[in-house]
């Protein structure tokens, strides 16, 4: 099975934001060494988003659907744009960048479940529990406002009184998407492979 691309060149991706009584959200540190980020991994073909969400939460973090209770799911893709250094232009199709579904999902089972050695090669080595709006700040750059949107979206569903208190540091900036500049048509041929 391959990843999905979309004729504009976005993959499809699920993106997991664990949450555990008192607030806090897991995030997995990567394991190869650039950053901490949610669990996250594509839809393949005939997959739907819910069955990717599963098949990534244990790939990722070994957690079983008895390990969580789904509370939110954004209403629509979430949309994200590669840097040009980060696009693989030999790969075919070509990718410019992900589109997401995100999930909020409540941990139900002990942290002694989190497993990291279910594939041959691990998304992450190191985890750690922290408060709801962090992962903006700690993701990689140029996730930063997919992040924001996803917890906005996630914790308006999720909690009767609206997310948690965004920190000091917030501004309504990191809610808005990136200003694009006019980008060159990219010709995406039908999806075979891509990468994660």
């Amino acid at each position: 099975m391959s990843d999905l691309i979309d004729t504009e060149g976005f993959r499809a991706n699920v993106g997991i934001v664990l949450i555990r009584d008192g607030g806090d959200v897991f995030l997995g540190g990567r394991s190869d060494g650039r950053g901490w980020q949610f669990p996250q991994g594509g839809v393949l073909e005939d997959e739907s988003a819910e069955q990717a969400l599963y098949r990534e939460l244990r790939e990722e973090v070994g957690l079983e659907p008895a390990d969580v209770e789904i509370l939110a799911a954004t209403r629509s893709w979430l949309r994200y744009r590669l840097p040009r250094r980060y696009v693989r232009r030999r790969s075919t199709p070509l990718c410019i960048g992900q589109k997401q579904r995100w999930f909020l999902l409540r941990m139900l089972g002990a942290e002694e479940r989190l497993r990291f050695d279910l594939t041959n090669q691990p998304e992450f080595d190191s985890w750690r529990w922290v408060d709801y709006w962090s992962p903006v700040r700690e993701v990689i750059y140029f996730k930063r406002n997919v992040y924001a949107r996803a917890l906005d979206e996630l914790g308006r569903q999720a909690f009767p009184g609206g997310p948690p208190p965004r920190p000091d540091w917030w501004s309504e900036a990191v809610l808005r998407p990136p200003r694009r500049s006019p980008a060159r048509r990219v010709a995406v041929r039908p999806a075979t492979q891509a990468a994660d």
